[in-house]
């Protein structure tokens, strides 16, 4: 049932990325030329119109030809205008931001998106599995190609995806989702021009904190003597003007600084924590605002929809209003209104107002934020899986372990660089020893390998022909390097790295270990019989894996674990007397190596 779901939402959806990202930018393009048009046209009406004024002016109290009361047209004339006028550089802006979003598109097409996007440096982890050996984050890394979230909720949410394997009905739902919000492209449009060029502006820790404090002023008496004061204080302005009689204002100011000093704690605490977590609420309101609208079609996406709702009111009205109570608050500072805000115990009256919102809606925050979350990831992964039709969605498998990937390419590669190769591991062929010489393509193939895994079991297409793969823990030791700082060599910090792989194959799921040169930075004989070791101690355990050496001591291990093990290699040859590499995954081990010709073409005597 849900197959044939997947199958009913992927038909139709193989719209040709760069033929729709010209018709809509070229669209874009025109309304912006338009309402760059019309932004000139008012623009020299309000200065035709003030002119005009002006000349009235002077004809009116210069010369006295006119009456005063026919400033009013010129001058309710331009009130217009200049609200005509915002809305069309509000138009003009995010006609813009769309231009942009498409320019991005474009540069991810055409292989030029290194640096254009969030590189998500902050989720890098160097004790993780894996993190830092597939190239997760970083500048070029697979997180800055997949990321379009507008919060920090969602770039968490798919960093944590990219890090933590999902198990296989919550990958099939977020492949049933992918599928259907990919051929949305109006969403992630819109979702991309939200609240300008404001990027992740809503750090969740701080609001779900603050959402799920204690309440602060129990009590409605607070704000009904704060209101109390602020009218007795009104009344004895208004009776000082009219009788002189300033005692009862001056005895109303009295009583507001020692009502505000009793609650000067709490009030310093509310309103600092209400400031902090008021940035960019806009943006959030938005993004509610926008998902809200949507009327999804698979079961998923309608479960996450319907978790925004709350008591009948939707989320994104609920956040703009705690939003305009804390614009109201920060008005305080307003020199012109500050002595206004002190009469009427602006600070106070505020502070209770949002510690009353919170008091009701506090306890949802958490909530939204994750559904936002989870939408904006699976929306991120959708836009790469649109951009990217012919990388298909990973069958997932009961038979474990498996890792059956045909034509397997490296998504980070630009493809007229990315050389495919099939590998196959399960039950029977558990290990790879993968000979060749230097720069043949070894450590990416164990990359290739370990990122589509990524990405599979993230619910995200891959960059195969085909793949169908089983749940698995994944562990690397590709880029492993020594630590000054914590005074550990390379080769202490790699059998630090193959401890944790081998407490990971000890696990519940099977592991697929990724192992580059292991051992190199050690002696010949203790690195065979320590290798040798390890590789069969994962086999005991039902793992899988690949394994990369241009020792050919090594490549004997396949004997040894004949039939689990099985040696493949890569080759090259000269051309023009320069090195050339195929990159073609072959069986056997390989029979030469290049490192003296390399060393030759860099002009050293050997």
């Amino acid at each position: 049932m849900r197959a044939g779901l997947l199958v009913l939402y992927c038909r139709g959806m193989k719209t040709e990325p760069r033929k729709e990202y010209e018709y809509r930018i070229e669209q874009r393009r025109r309304a912006a030329a338009n309402r760059d048009l019309w932004h000139h046209r008012i623009g020299n009406a309000r200065l035709a119109l003030f002119i005009a004024a002006a000349v009235m002016a002077i004809l009116a109290y210069g010369y006295g030809r006119i009456s005063g009361w026919w400033l009013l047209l010129p001058l309710i004339l331009f009130l217009g205008l200049a609200i005509w006028h915002g809305r069309v550089l509000d138009a003009l802006q995010r006609l813009n931001r769309a231009i942009r979003f498409y320019e991005l598109g474009f540069a991810r097409l055409d292989e030029r998106w290194t640096g254009t996007g969030e590189p998500g440096t902050r989720f890098r982890d160097s004790s993780h599995p894996y993190c830092e050996d597939l190239d997760l984050f970083g500048t070029g890394s697979l997180f800055e190609l997949l990321c379009s979230a507008r919060t920090h909720a969602g770039e968490r949410m798919l960093a944590s995806w990219l890090k933590s394997p999902a198990g296989p009905d919550e990958i099939l739902l977020r492949q049933q989702s992918i599928a259907e919000l990919r051929s949305n492209l109006d969403l992630r449009e819109e979702l991309a021009i939200l609240g300008g060029d404001v990027r992740a502006g809503v750090e969740p820790d701080p609001l779900i904190a603050w959402g799920e404090e204690p309440d602060r002023f129990q009590s409605y008496w607070i704000s009904a003597a704060a209101a109390a004061l602020a009218l007795l204080a009104v009344a004895g302005i208004v009776m000082w003007a009219a009788a002189g009689y300033r005692e009862l204002f001056f005895a109303a100011v009295f009583g507001e600084v020692l009502f505000a000093f009793s609650l000067r704690l709490k009030l310093r605490h509310t309103v600092s924590t209400a400031e902090s977590i008021g940035r960019n609420l806009s943006l959030l309101s938005m993004v509610l605002g926008r998902l809200e609208k949507e009327d999804f079609k698979t079961p998923h996406l309608r479960s996450l929809r319907t978790a925004l709702e709350s008591e009948g009111i939707p989320p994104s009205r609920l956040i703009k209003r705690l939003d305009n109570l804390i614009v109201l608050l920060e008005s305080r500072r307003n020199p012109f209104f500050a002595p206004f805000a002190f009469i009427l115990m602006w600070e106070v009256q505020l502070a209770f107002l949002i510690e009353r919102w919170r008091s009701r809606n506090g306890r949802h925050i958490s909530a939204w934020l994750a559904t936002v979350a989870e939408l904006e990831a699976l929306s991120s992964l959708a836009g790469y899986s649109f951009e990217h039709p012919a990388d298909p969605f990973p069958e997932i498998v009961d038979r474990s372990p498996c890792f059956d990937g045909e034509e397997l390419g490296h998504p980070l590669l630009p493809e007229d660089k990315c050389v495919r190769n099939t590998v196959t591991l399960d039950c029977e062929v558990r290990v790879l020893l993968v000979s060749g010489s230097n720069m043949s393509g070894k450590s990416t193939l164990l990359r290739t390998v370990g990122i589509n895994t990524v990405l599979a079991l993230a619910g995200a297409p891959v960059r195969a022909r085909r793949l169908r793969i089983s749940p698995l823990a994944l562990g690397a030791s590709i880029r492993v390097v020594d630590s000054l700082q914590a005074g550990t060599s390379r080769f202490y910090a790699e059998i630090v790295r193959l401890r944790k792989l081998v407490e990971l194959a000890d696990g519940d799921v099977p592991l697929l270990f990724l192992l580059d040169e292991l051992l190199h930075g050690t002696n010949s004989h203790d690195r065979r019989i320590g290798a040798e070791a390890i590789v069969r101690g994962m086999v005991r355990r039902s793992a899988i894996g690949l394994l990369t050496t241009h020792d050919l001591a090594l490549a004997h291990m396949a004997e040894e674990l004949a039939p689990h093990a099985v040696n493949v290699h890569f080759e090259d040859h000269i051309e023009d007397g320069r090195m050339a590499f195929d990159y073609r995954l072959r069986p056997g081990v390989v029979r030469k190596s290049n490192a003296l010709e390399l060393m030759r073409s860099i002009g050293l005597e050997v």
